[in-house]
């Protein structure tokens, strides 16, 4: 008999990869299972998900919109659409069990499985649970989370603690470092320090690096920066006098390539950076974006922070502290040992098969 499974949500790279890993690793487990994602239209689950292999259906629902208040005016109706289409979906495809993996699409699907007594599984991805998880949590059957003390956010009895799921080329990646290096055209004898702000990029980030380029150059530093698509420009003119050290990129898609170069990362603290990061086992600068919901991102950095594994700045704090604390660390060899030493023990290369096994056992 054939199982099926809908994977819910989306909206950002963080939700989109950890969920097509555990598709992935259920069709491992279960090659002819039958998976179906539903994402929010006009989001970028839309396109990565096809490129991944995997059918997927959209929902018109969006979130609430913090910087234009008029636009929430529409947001009741969405949901009313959004969960009508929802109900449309389960009908046609009648699903063994629902999985959610956060953002927009997750609560409509996941609403209306639980209306009709289909399991459902959730996974958390964030030290700080979001609002719509904490509501689905009361009737899930499961909450795969990825941080200690979930019991805040969710009945005890239903939680495990499976970590996040990484994508297989960075769990399997077996590139060396000097090939890594050669891949950028960067020297080997050379420390290099790897910037990463998301999928869109960290405005706070790109900015507070145009300043310390001529620094880079001076203390013999080489920097892999990826800018997003709206500094791209501005990023590589400015770095232009510094081409042999300096390496612009508005995505970069072999990330395992740049983690493996790097002698120090600057990320922002998404669930899905954090457990990247905790696999590769890099010494890492924090600056947690401000606005994400519930301020989540520093609390999953502070969570590493807590246990010596992680360095953290404050965005608004970037411009005046960034360069200090990036080039002390680059030279304090004791330190970028032990933060390296201590995040690797936080890794959990193996989620994705943890969580597809809990899927299955609820059908």
């Amino acid at each position: 008999m054939q199982r099926k499974v809908i994977i819910a949500g989306g909206g950002t790279g963080g939700h989109i990869f950890p969920a097509i890993a555990i598709a992935n690793a259920l069709k491992k487990i279960e090659p002819d299972i039958d998976i179906l994602f539903v994402g929010a239209l006009g989001k970028m689950e839309m396109e990565k998900v096809p490129q991944a292999g995997y059918p997927i259906e959209g929902l018109e629902i969006a979130g609430f919109n913090r910087s234009n208040m008029l636009k929430n005016l529409l947001l009741p109706f969405k949901i009313l659409k959004s969960l009508g289409q929802a109900r449309r979906i389960m009908q046609r495809f009648q699903p063994d069990v629902v999985v959610g993996v956060g953002g927009y699409a997750s609560f409509p699907m996941l609403k209306q499985a639980q209306r009709k007594g289909i399991p459902t599984l959730i996974q958390e991805q964030n030290s700080f649970a979001g609002k719509t998880n904490k509501l689905l949590g009361k009737k899930a059957k499961k909450i795969c989370v990825a941080y200690d003390n979930m019991e805040v956010f969710f009945p005890a009895d239903k939680l495990i603690q499976t970590g996040n799921p990484v994508r297989n080329s960075i769990t399997q990646s077996a590139v060396s470092k000097e090939e890594a290096l050669a891949h950028f055209g960067l020297s080997k004898d050379k420390k290099t320090v790897f910037v990463v702000g998301g999928s869109l990029g960290a405005k706070s980030i790109n900015e507070a690096l145009l300043p310390l380029l001529p620094t880079f150059e001076g203390k013999n530093i080489q920097l892999i920066w990826q800018t997003g698509k709206p500094f791209y420009d501005t990023a590589r003119s400015a770095a232009a006098p510094y081409a042999t050290q300096v390496k612009v990129f508005d995505f970069i898609n072999l990330m395992d390539f740049a983690y493996k170069a790097a002698d120090v990362v600057i990320s922002r603290a998404g669930a899905l950076a954090i457990a990247e990061l905790c696999v590769v086992k890099k010494p890492v600068i924090f600056v947690p974006y401000p606005f994400a919901a519930e301020d989540h991102q520093t609390s999953n950095a502070m969570s590493l922070v807590n246990k010596k594994a992680a360095l953290i700045i404050k965005d608004h704090e970037t411009g005046t502290q960034l360069g200090t604390t990036l080039f002390s660390l680059v030279q304090n060899k004791a330190l970028m040992e032990q933060l390296e030493q201590n995040i690797g023990t936080l890794g959990n290369a193996n989620a994705d098969m943890v969580i597809a096994k809990e899927v299955l056992k609820i059908i």
